[in-house]
């Protein structure tokens, strides 16, 4: 079979994939307007990276995202399980391919000739992604609801660990982005393979 013919990444794949991208980015800069208003930060975030004008608005505009990566994100991660995606594509791993993965990252010569097939660093980053994703929704939903979530409460340390995990998180996603961003930019072909399937 032509390789320039196989399709990459399947339909739904990509669909998911982009309205994830999207509303992480009305989340993440809803959120930042959220915290400035909440002075939980000992900084400022620049009112240009913001969304929402004011508390109110970035509340709106960060509860209707959080819709939409919480039921988009859950289609995305029940299809990679039934499709077989999911144990296709990111197991197995092993500590062994790990560290020469990261050795030959760090050198520069981490291998991505195949679109088709991720290496150990690329499984785990996106592995750490989905988990970093639901630790958002799980916190978040402490934040928002916290008396309705009671167990939730507890596991993430009362409604003020709520507000540290869910930063720690974001600041997690925020740093998986920057990389994600750049190794696209040095493999752009990644980005033709999201866009049109192959």
């Amino acid at each position: 079979m032509n390789s320039s013919k196989e399709v990459i990444h399947p339909a739904w794949l990509r669909s998911a994939h982009w309205i994830n991208a999207v509303a992480v980015l009305v989340l993440l800069t809803s959120g930042w307007k959220i915290y400035d208003a909440t002075d939980f930060l000992n900084f400022s975030i620049p009112n240009a990276l913001t969304l929402g004008g004011w508390l109110g608005g970035a509340l709106l505009w960060h509860f209707a995202a959080m819709w939409v990566l919480a039921i988009n994100g859950s289609i995305y991660l029940v299809l990679n399980g039934v499709t077989g995606r999911l144990a296709a594509k990111f197991f197995p791993l092993s500590p062994r391919a790990l560290f020469a993965d990261l050795a030959a990252a760090l050198q520069g010569r981490l291998a991505h000739a195949d679109p088709r097939q991720y290496n150990t660093v690329q499984r785990l980053a996106y592995l750490f992604v989905m988990l970093d994703s639901v630790l958002l929704v799980v916190s978040g939903l402490v934040l928002w609801k916290s008396v309705q979530f009671p167990l939730l409460r507890t596991l993430v340390g009362g409604y003020e660990g709520a507000r540290l995990v869910h930063f720690g998180a974001m600041s997690a996603l925020v740093l998986f982005i920057v990389v994600h961003l750049v190794m696209v930019m040095l493999v752009p072909r990644t980005l033709i393979a999201m866009v049109r399937g192959r």
